[in-house]
């Protein structure tokens, strides 16, 4: 029954749109409880407490939900249509990640999820019972995923797979049914250092290795304060994200193609100018980003980062662009702003 259910599952997370699937147990991963007790320990979490504060269910998936006896992962992806690095060769622009140049994909996928969930239980009899995480609890999708056969975890850390690339969301349906479980992703990453090389900051201390407070990434989304002086010109107008080590990765020559629209860039997103970003008040900033993953990190510190690209950008023209910003009440605002200010002149 549930060898035959386990491939009724598979096909049907296909045609909800999920590119691929597997299956492993919320045990399959004890290694991880280490990895991050020693990420945590190094401080590279860097404000991210809710790191630390979660470490026991995020290294242990089986004390996330002890009634659970598999695990579903899921992936969906979000490849560009464009080069993401284009963006980078114009200054006066500003460079968004790629999974942030639409809808929300948090919404998104969890509304799949939770169809195929409910089609499960619809299979399976009503005293199975389902949870759906989409990267909003402490489950380490990736570690569980590459136990699910998916693929496996690059020396840039995140998930890649050799029919997908690395351009994909990962979703997750923890279950009290037990399933047949799939063999683990084997790595095929080899000599490659492609990723490792592209970093801008050096954000890898060793391949597989991460220290996040020297990740763009988390300078321009998580934290809250100035970024570390030192720092600041490596960012240059990357404004929400960074893609550097996964559009370096060869593998993306396989990437599947994104077969949601939503993903699709919004034209006014894909390289938008610095100077029209820099002029939004809070009301524009919130309609510009409605249903956008943006919108969380809210105007001041989207548009600290917008001011560390203007300065970075040598254009001169874009100074009276920092004026009303050099004033701003919020202090890493107007601090960025007056950085620029002086890396202009």
């Amino acid at each position: 029954m549930t060898g035959a259910l386990r491939q009724k599952l598979l096909d049907r997370a296909r045609e909800e749109g999920f590119a691929a699937a597997g299956i492993t147990r919320p045990d399959a991963v004890p290694e991880i409880a280490g990895r991050l007790a020693s990420f945590v320990g190094n401080g590279w979490h860097g404000d991210m407490g809710w790191m630390a504060e979660r470490m026991h269910w995020r290294g242990n998936p089986a004390a996330l939900w002890p009634e659970a006896r598999s695990v579903i992962m899921l992936a969906e992806p979000y490849t560009p249509q464009h080069d993401p690095r284009e963006v980078l060769r114009h200054p006066d622009r500003g460079a968004i990640s790629v999974y942030a140049q639409n809808r929300d994909y948090h919404d998104i996928v969890k509304k799949r999820l939770k169809r195929l969930g409910r089609w499960l239980i619809d299979e399976a009899g009503p005293d199975t019972e389902i949870k759906v995480f989409v990267d909003t609890a402490p489950v380490m999708e990736k570690p569980l995923a590459a136990a699910a056969g998916i693929g496996w975890q690059g020396k840039h850390t995140n998930l890649l797979s050799r029919e997908l690339g690395n351009w994909f969301f990962l979703g997750a349906i923890f279950t009290t049914l037990a399933l047949p479980v799939d063999a683990p992703g084997r790595d095929h990453c080899g000599s490659c250092t492609a990723c490792l090389d592209a970093c801008p900051t050096h954000a890898f201390p060793a391949p597989g290795q991460l220290d996040a407070r020297r990740c763009i990434s988390y300078l321009t989304i998580e934290h809250k304060g100035p970024v570390p002086e030192e720092l600041r010109p490596a960012l240059g107008n990357r404004i929400y994200g960074c893609d550097d080590c996964l559009a370096a990765c060869p593998w993306n020559k396989y990437a599947a193609k994104a077969q949601e629209a939503r993903y699709h860039a919004r034209d006014d997103l894909a390289a938008p100018p610095l100077a029209d970003l820099a002029a939004l008040d809070d009301a524009a900033f919130r309609e510009t980003f409605s249903g956008s993953p943006i919108k969380r990190i809210g105007r001041a510190r989207f548009l600290r980062n917008v001011a560390y690209a203007i300065g970075n950008s040598g254009d001169a023209s874009l100074a009276p662009a920092l004026a009303a910003l050099a004033d701003d009440p919020d202090p890493a605002l107007a601090d960025a702003a007056h950085w620029a200010l002086s890396r202009l002149r």
